[in-house]
């Protein structure tokens, strides 16, 4: 009976304390209202002020379009960089907006119209004449490098340098700015859409609805040549073939470890992704076995093939992406342009197979990799080594008697004038942080956020250049730089860049 009361009195002293009676809870301004529902019931500052834009300017939703709204395979526009705002669904399906046949004819029917479209845009911003830089070659030695700017300057302005001198914010009211983020030419369906290099070896991966919308020349060179950590008398351990499922036991048993062997053969090793498998969810007029890591990252390295980052929705807000090197990732802490992914085996684990969406997955059929096996996809992937740099010392430096005077200038601007050396330094170039470059003072549009800044070390083998491949060559690149970082570099200074950017 005592036990009893204490029990009673414990009870009322509890209510009393918070302001609840038994099966009742109160708020402070809604008494008696359910204790779930009152717990779950968003709070919001009576004086939330909508337009208020935290400083973004015209980069605030407020002063954005809408996306527009389409289905998958909708022509989307190639401005989207204009637009903002939110999707009706993080999630999607595998459901097409009309039955096979149809789908399968409307892309066909319309490819045509659309690449005359995209060609018509990019050659609105680049002139690709296909001048090369004179005894320049990558590292294979069988492809020129380019030589650029191959962006246009704006009508009216005469020189680079004339239109830095006007400022980002002159740059932006007169809507000038060459550099603005480049879209996927059919960014509703997205996915991976690959070189005519790569097609013509792989023709199960062509697509039905869009095709690349680079030249081969400004792409890397393929097959590009492999370089091992562990076997650097090798040089080009592919001896200029494409590493396939097919022939790599035969090129590497004897060089690999057991695991590496297992890692390289994962890498591989084709699987379903979203718009390449065996269902109609598909872009290829036949169904197929999907792609590989090393459909992308060719024998270690990367043909031009692009995406879309998965970090993001709606769909429309997604970042195209450049596929990067896997060279010298041994030496880098930072995988992955904008999820921060901080370790090989993890990348190899949540690779964009899926776009993001493990519910696609699930219905096409998941790469079902283990952890052990991701950690020897890792293994092979921290053997890729950087290209060999003879004009580099031990620690990254110039040799003086092997550079000539355009390169040594180039060098002293990389660590000086031109602050090139505060992202990009140790023996991969890149500081392994990420950086938001605010590009957006430009152009009026949506912000991009933070980018990880890219290795440097090998740069000559990998155009077209940021994340989505905006600055086709590194005269371009130097451009960009130059206006984003207002950095007053004159045109002699600007070649003595791009001959040292050629040295590493």
């Amino acid at each position: 009976m005592l036990v009893f009361l204490v029990l009673i009195t414990f009870i009322g002293f509890f209510a009393a304390l918070t302001g609840f009676q038994v099966g009742q809870a109160q708020g402070p301004d809604r008494p008696g209202v359910d204790l779930h529902m009152y717990q779950g019931r968003p709070m919001v500052a009576a004086d939330y002020d909508p337009d208020y834009d935290y400083g973004l300017g015209d980069g605030h939703i407020s002063k954005l379009e809408p996306y527009p709204e389409c289905d998958k395979g909708y022509r989307t526009p190639f401005d989207l960089w204009k637009y903002a705002g939110r999707g009706a669904s993080s999630y999607t399906t595998t459901e097409l907006p009309m039955p096979w046949d149809e789908w399968l004819k409307m892309n066909r029917d319309r490819k045509p119209d659309l690449m005359k479209d995209v060609r018509e845009y990019m050659s609105g911003r680049y002139d690709f004449s296909g001048t090369t830089i004179p005894g320049v070659m990558m590292s294979g030695g069988r492809k020129p490098v380019m030589a650029g700017p191959v962006a246009r300057l704006p009508k009216g302005i005469k020189t680079w340098e004339e239109l830095a001198d006007m400022g980002p914010d002159k740059i932006r009211k007169e809507g000038i700015f060459p550099y603005v983020p480049l879209a996927h030419p059919l960014h509703s369906t997205a996915h991976m859409v690959f070189p005519e290099n790569w097609l013509v070896n792989h023709p199960e991966h062509r697509r039905i609805d869009v095709d690349h919308d680079f030249p081969d020349a400004y792409l890397p060179e393929f097959p590009p040549p492999l370089f091992l950590t562990t076997h650097k008398e090798l040089g080009d351990v592919s001896k200029g073939e494409e590493i396939t499922i097919g022939n790599y036991f035969e090129m590497f048993d004897g060089l690999l470890t057991p695991e590496q062997m297992e890692g390289l053969k994962e890498l591989l090793r084709p699987s379903p992704t979203t718009w390449f498998n065996h269902t109609t969810h598909r872009v290829t007029a036949e169904a197929s076995a999907g792609v590989s890591c090393m459909a992308c990252h060719v024998n270690g390295h990367t043909n031009g093939a692009f995406e879309l980052a998965p970090d993001s929705r709606p769909n429309l807000a997604r970042l195209r992406m450049d596929t990067p090197s896997m060279r010298g990732n041994y030496n880098m802490m930072q995988l992955s342009s904008k999820r921060s992914i901080r370790s090989m085996d993890h990348f190899a684990e949540v690779e964009e197979y899926f776009d993001g969406d493990q519910s696609i997955a699930a219905a096409i059929g998941p790469r079902a990799h283990q952890k052990q096996v991701a950690n020897r996809m890792g293994d092979f992937n921290g053997i890729i080594d950087f290209p060999p740099a003879p004009k580099l010392d031990p620690l990254g430096r110039l040799k003086k008697d092997k550079a000539n005077e355009s390169e040594l200038r180039g060098e002293a601007l990389f660590q000086g004038k031109a602050q090139c050396s505060q992202c990009h330094y140790g023996p991969a170039f890149t500081d392994d942080y990420m950086h938001d470059l605010q590009v957006e003072r430009f152009y009026s549009g949506r912000p991009e956020g933070p980018i990880k800044t890219f290795a440097l070390r090998g740069i000559k083998d990998s155009p077209p250049y940021l994340h989505d491949g905006r600055l086709p060559t590194l005269d371009d690149t130097v451009e960009f730089f130059n206006l984003v970082l207002e950095l007053d570099l004159t045109a002699q200074e600007k070649d003595d860049l791009v001959a040292y950017l050629l040295c590493l």
